[in-house]
């Protein structure tokens, strides 16, 4: 059965949602107090509004005519505008074994050392042994002594989480899980997005990850003590499914939106995005190389997301997001050759500087995390930036070393469906290289995959947010309650300080190529590092 979202008390609907649209649909971000001079707008512009969200101040409406965005934006009340592109449509016949891109950037299979090097822990979890993250951050010590409590609700907002996974499922909660994405088949140009749907709806089952981004997340954050595969940050708290992403890896700005609301309003503790909001990977307001209503579309998604943050968070939600992984200085953006990334063919080259944001990760509120290698030293592909990297954490760097190898990666939990699709196991469910493990108790099996990506490094600080929440947490909605200033100061302080390389301007070594990044900053708070590196032994130790 596909679970619904839960209705949203402060929302209304004016008027009542058609079934069917008129037109293309569009969110009409408005001032405080704007609302019905935005609906005039609307309506001048040949539009129809089809509902008002009260909580984040901005309409559903139907656009009239090729210039709907510009005439509305145009309007003083009217602070951003952006085509709604959640709702997808279902094709006739739908049925499909799922053939997702995985998120993270994997190492290449033919550099990978042979898995039978490796041999399954003696202590800990069977395959804790090849866990160098959780050794990195001290979490290995940290499980026995703080898993973390039940009473902790973690909310993964990502491409979904596969629930029935034998490393997730003791700590999945079903029942305040969500899923506010409908699968989208084809893009307006007819081309595959999605592909067809797994059920009539197109709307995939709270516990269903046709991608395998979300399942990696949530199984570092908590997979349990149980005798089976890894063991996360926090094995003891709670995961909730709060999806976003398409099956594509799209993460488009309405489900991003009722995503945090539902967060705040349920008494979700802590939030994981690994993710950035498309089309746009910076998001500039008034960029000359841009359209009036591409301008409008991007003030949209930062003053939508920004407000959503700002909901969540005001309600007990603290807000930790990846960095990004295209190894630039955020704090000194030059080109930005990925925008908009949809519909696909639609990129286009355009200078950028530092009046442009990613969001979320520089969203105001937001705990940024960079990725680092085994090393210790910041990932090759990390983004960094000193007003923008606030803690590091390992991601995984295939290249962090002579050669390329799949075990200098984060290992997580992987759909299996999604490693047959991808041909990663064979018929007999056998792995056919060293980037996918499989582990098995008695006649449950389950499988595992090594993946890069600050997408990676993310979740171990959630997983450490929780463990201090665990600890510091007072009786409140959904369990337990701590402000996401004090978990903010509480990361800061129980992180380990690391300073810039020396020489500062860092030099990677990369198929034959230098890579050269400046570290700017002092040791308490720099570009690579940020506050330091995430550590879960002492955030399960520190005095209050």
């Amino acid at each position: 059965m596909v679970a619904m979202a839960a209705c949203s008390p402060g929302a209304s609907q004016a008027p009542p949602r058609a079934a069917t649209p008129r037109g293309p649909e569009y969110l009409v971000f408005y001032t405080q107090g704007g609302r019905q001079q935005a609906q005039q707008a609307v309506e001048s512009a040949g539009g129809t509004t089809l509902a008002n969200d009260a909580k984040l101040g901005y309409l559903t409406a139907t656009g009239g005519g090729g210039r709907f965005a510009e005439n509305v934006g145009a309007d003083g009340s009217v602070v951003g505008v952006s085509p709604d592109r959640s709702i997808g449509f279902a094709e006739a016949g739908a049925a499909r074994a799922a053939t997702r891109r995985t998120g993270g950037a994997k190492g290449r299979s033919a550099a990978f050392p042979d898995a039978r090097s490796f041999t399954r822990s003696g202590s800990g979890e069977p395959l804790a042994g090849r866990q160098w993250d959780m050794r990195m951050i001290g979490a290995d010590r940290a499980n026995a002594k703080v898993p973390g409590s039940r009473q902790v609700l973690v909310g993964v907002i990502d491409t979904g989480v596969d629930g029935k996974h034998p490393d997730i499922a003791p700590n999945f909660n079903r029942e305040l899980s969500r899923n506010f994405v409908t699968d989208k088949p084809k893009d307006e140009d007819g081309e595959t997005l999605d592909g067809p749907c797994e059920v009539s709806s197109c709307k995939d089952p709270v516990d269903e990850d046709d991608d395998g981004h979300g399942t990696h997340v949530a199984s570092t954050i908590a997979a349990p003590i149980n005798g089976i595969g890894i063991a996360g940050v926090a094995p003891g708290v709670q995961i909730v499914n709060i999806r976003a992403g398409q099956d594509s890896g799209f993460f488009f700005l309405k489900p991003s939106l009722d995503a945090l609301t539902y967060a705040g309003d349920i008494g979700v503790d802590v939030v994981n995005m690994s993710y950035y909001v498309d089309p746009w990977l910076f998001n500039c307001t008034n960029n000359k190389a841009d359209s009036r209503k591409q301008q409008l579309e991007q003030a949209a998604i930062i003053t939508g997301m920004q407000r959503a943050l700002d909901y969540a968070r005001q309600r007990g939600v603290t807000l930790i997001s990846a960095l990004g992984n295209g190894s630039t200085d955020l704090g000194h953006p030059k080109v930005d050759k990925e925008s908009p990334g949809y519909p696909v063919g639609e990129k286009k080259e355009r200078q950028v500087d530092n009046s442009c944001v990613n969001v979320p990760a520089e969203s105001s509120g937001v705990i940024s995390v960079a990725g680092l290698g085994p090393s210790g030293r910041k990932a090759i592909y990390s983004d960094y930036g000193v007003e923008q990297a606030d803690v590091s954490a390992p991601g995984g760097d295939a290249l962090d070393g002579t050669g390329a190898k799949a075990t200098r990666s984060i290992l997580g939990a992987a759909p299996e469906h999604v490693l047959r699709a991808a041909g990663r196991i064979d018929a007999k469910g056998e792995p056919k290289g060293a980037d996918v493990v499989k582990d098995c108790k008695g006649d449950t099996c389950a499988y595992y995959q090594y993946l890069d990506g600050t997408s990676m490094a993310a979740p171990h600080a959630t997983g450490v947010a929780a463990i201090l929440i665990s600890r510091f947490g007072k009786p409140g909605r959904g369990g337990l309650e701590l402000a996401p200033a004090t978990v903010e100061d509480l990361l800061y302080k129980t992180a380990t300080p690391k300073a810039c390389p020396t020489p500062r301007q860092y030099v990677y070594k990369a198929y034959g190529q230098d890579v050269t990044q400046v570290c700017e900053g002092d040791q308490a708070d720099n570009g690579f590092f940020g506050h330091g590196v995430v550590d879960a032994w002492k955030a399960a130790t520190v005095e209050p």
